[in-house]
């Protein structure tokens, strides 16, 4: 699938694993095994967003497109905002905001990320959500939940158990409510160049604040968020050296996709 882009976030900074991304997996560096799973999604560009010198080098070291960013985002949306900028995509453009410790990430979760966008025009970000099954899930403010109109836009997100089931939660909070599914929110996001640009304008809103859910300052202006819902959650990323030794073992037997 073709017709949208996908910028790579990669900061050197992370309390747990200095230098994340340019940890060896298999012979190569994270953000290399990161950027390859891009390429495989065949998107029309593919661009390295960092603040670092070091992975600089190291990306275009491998044939990537570097775009150096400013070190004061508070986030990725803001550093991808800061790339669509320089780079003057047209506002109706397609991004993929493809993590840089997510070296297993399947084709198939960026295609559908960038599905959400290119279908439905209205929309001006994307994510994807899978069902949750267990309460223990449904009431662990951990685990983001996610409700979604008809069309399968997100109508809020929440650390709270959502859609509360007056009845079956009044009396019990053992199992979870089986009136419509329980979605849980999978941190995968695409965006419209379009929203981006507005991005810097929208200002943080009480509702981002209270729950600590950056995604709902899109909902807070008025912006459509597709939600693409999957069957189960992709693996986690790479944030301990366990993972770092787990993640290299299932690359160096060719098991990624």
């Amino acid at each position: 699938m073709s017709g949208y882009k996908i910028v790579i976030p990669a900061r050197y900074a992370s309390s747990r694993l200095p230098g994340k991304p340019l940890i060896d997996l298999a012979g190569k560096p994270m953000i290399q095994h990161v950027y390859e799973r891009a390429l495989e999604a065949g998107a029309e560009d593919v661009v390295v967003a960092t603040d670092d010198d070091r992975i600089a080098d190291v990306a275009r070291g491998f044939g990537a497109d570097v775009v150096m960013t400013s070190p004061d985002h508070e986030n990725g949306t803001e550093r991808i905002a800061e790339v669509v900028s320089v780079k003057g995509w047209p506002a109706d453009t397609v991004v993929v905001n493809l993590q840089g410790d997510e070296p297993l990430i399947p084709k198939s979760l960026i295609e559908l990320t960038a599905a959400g966008l290119l279908q439905n025009s209205d929309a001006g970000m994307s994510s994807v959500c899978t069902p949750i099954t267990t309460a223990h899930d449904a009431f662990d403010p951990n685990v983001v939940k996610v409700v979604l109109n008809e069309r399968h836009f997100a109508m809020y997100f929440s650390r709270a158990p959502i859609p509360w089931d007056r009845d079956l939660y009044k009396e019990s909070q053992e199992e979870v409510t089986a009136r419509m599914p329980v979605y849980r929110h999978i941190g995968m996001y695409g965006y419209r160049v379009s929203f981006l640009n507005d991005y810097r304008e929208m200002a943080p809103c009480p509702i981002e604040l209270t729950e600590s859910l950056e995604q709902l300052r899109a909902l807070w202006y008025g912006v459509n968020i597709h939600m693409s819902v999957i069957d189960q959650a992709p693996g986690h990323g790479i944030d301990t050296p366990h993972d770092v030794e787990r993640v290299a073992a299932i690359l160096k037997a060719g098991h990624h996709n």
